[in-house]
């Protein structure tokens, strides 16, 4: 493994970015700015990824676990901002599902921890965000050393001016060594 200081020149370095929102784009231009080598694995979205990088589509939260396992190994940097959904449905109906006039009751399993997995196996720099309603910063200072991070990104996207599908964001920046 590749050790790194927090923060080192990438340039010619490969990064890999996970997310397909509007921070994740951001974060990949300021990446490529800087000469960075840069792979997205990004979900579903609406927005137009900047040219010169490697793109890696994940329909589920399935596929972007079996992406982010398969070429993180060879990444100097990971930056971890999707917002993948912690739970899905237990059955996924292979055909629609009929209303009736009784309710309907969807049991829910966990999906994979990904930012959990690969603190397992971790790169040189991984950064990872915690987009959090209540208790954030608690929850962002645990998620930080439970995830063998060196940086955190928390967002309290209760906060006006900040959360998803903005083009603005209010953040507190969390690192290993306790600044902030």
């Amino acid at each position: 493994m590749r050790h790194y200081p927090a923060f080192f020149d990438i340039k010619g370095r490969p990064c890999l970015v996970v997310g397909g929102g509007a921070a994740a784009l951001g974060k990949i231009r300021l990446l490529r700015r800087a000469g960075a080598d840069v792979t997205l694995i990004a979900g579903p979205n609406h927005l137009m990824p900047p040219r010169n990088i490697t793109i890696v589509p994940a329909l589920t939260a399935d596929d972007m676990h079996q992406a982010v396992t398969q070429h993180a190994a060879d990444q100097d940097a990971v930056i971890m901002a999707a917002a993948v959904a912690d739970y899905r449905p237990k059955t996924i109906a292979d055909q629609k599902i009929k209303k009736g006039t009784a309710s309907l009751s969807l049991e829910m399993e966990k999906t994979t921890d990904i930012l959990k997995a690969l603190s397992e196996c971790r790169p040189a720099v991984l950064v990872g965000f915690a987009a959090e309603t209540t208790d954030g910063l608690a929850y962002a200072q645990k998620k930080l050393i439970e995830k063998n991070l060196d940086m955190i990104v928390y967002n309290d996207v209760t906060d006006e001016g900040a959360g998803f599908d903005m083009d603005t964001n209010i953040v507190t920046v969390l690192h290993r060594d306790g600044r902030q």
